[in-house]
């Protein structure tokens, strides 16, 4: 297998293979390449080399536009230009294997993140040894992503002085550099509660002084450091199903729907823009979002 270029290199020769082998227009060559570079940078966010990429971390890739608000048709022309790309990588010996090849259009049924039940949540939890320090983060982080559906970006960067346990939520900051409120469970909240308790033995250094989940040498954590605690907790677990991070999150969301909140109150709580053209936000007050989340998720009511 062939070392692989430069991002600069590789994009030029990707595009002599659609614009010369695949004989594609101009306009198309276009759109290859920015779609080609959105990957790319998403797997440079997430700490993830192109040798690496899986059919799982695609479907999460695409999962995300999905988020955004992609359109179908959109996303079906993106998902062609990264078929295009990895074949080119596997026709050139730059990867083994081609991850693509298996991933699904939306016309072909292309699906989130699966959902996990309250006690496959509840197990992946179980597993967790809450006898040393390590456990306790690991603790609180779980019960985070699942009691605010966070995305992974949010909860690493989650700071201490903007926590409000005892009101149950906190500020975060979301996609666009927006922040927001995002509701806190009581049982999260109680278990940033033992976490805080314990935190300093991690010795956080000045720069991630008011960081709440930090790695054993005082640091702020990487996503990819919370995919590895979540993939590592439904191996223990015994679930077989494609879990990431993102899994919390829809979990968290549908938990909800399930148990009959509002949506527009869910859309708030994951911090999504609305979709029409004439509202930006869907405005919900604190005591709202305060009282969706004790009413109708399953960790309300637990401490």
């Amino acid at each position: 297998m062939r070392n692989l270029p430069s991002r600069e290199r590789l994009l030029q020769l990707f595009e002599g293979y659609v614009r010369l082998e695949r004989g594609l227009a101009d306009n198309s060559v276009i759109s290859y390449l920015m779609d080609v570079e959105k990957l790319l940078d998403y797997l440079e966010d997430e700490s993830i080399t192109l040798t690496d990429v899986t059919l799982d971390t695609l479907r999460e890739f695409i999962g995300a536009l999905r988020e955004m608000g992609i359109a179908e048709r959109s996303q079906a022309r993106m998902i062609a230009g990264l078929r295009a790309f990895f074949k080119f990588l596997s026709l050139e010996d730059f990867i083994e294997a081609d991850p693509s090849a298996l991933l699904e259009s939306p016309r072909t049924g292309l699906h989130l993140p699966e959902v996990l039940s309250v006690e496959e949540i509840d197990d992946m939890i179980a597993a967790i040894d809450t006898s040393d320090t390590l456990g306790v983060r690991n603790r609180a982080i779980m019960e985070t992503l699942y009691g605010s559906g966070l995305r992974v970006s949010e909860l690493v960067n989650i700071e201490i002085s903007r926590l409000y346990l005892d009101d149950g939520y906190m500020i975060v900051r979301g996609k666009g550099d927006k922040e927001r409120m995002a509701p806190l469970s009581p049982v999260a909240a109680d278990a940033i509660r033992e976490w805080l308790e314990v935190r300093d033995e991690f010795e956080p250094s000045v720069a991630d002084a008011n960081i709440l989940f930090l790695n054993r040498r005082g640091h702020q954590l990487t996503r990819q450091m919370i995919f590895t605690v979540v993939r590592r907790l439904a191996d223990a677990a015994g679930i077989t199903k494609t879990i990431s991070p993102h899994t919390l999150r829809h979990s968290f969301a549908t938990h909800l729907l399930e148990g009959g909140a509002n949506l527009r109150a869910i859309q708030m709580m994951l911090g999504h823009e609305s979709i029409t053209t004439t509202q930006i936000y869907l405005h919900i007050d604190r005591a709202s979002l305060r009282e969706a989340i004790l009413t109708y998720h399953p960790r309300a009511g637990q401490s």
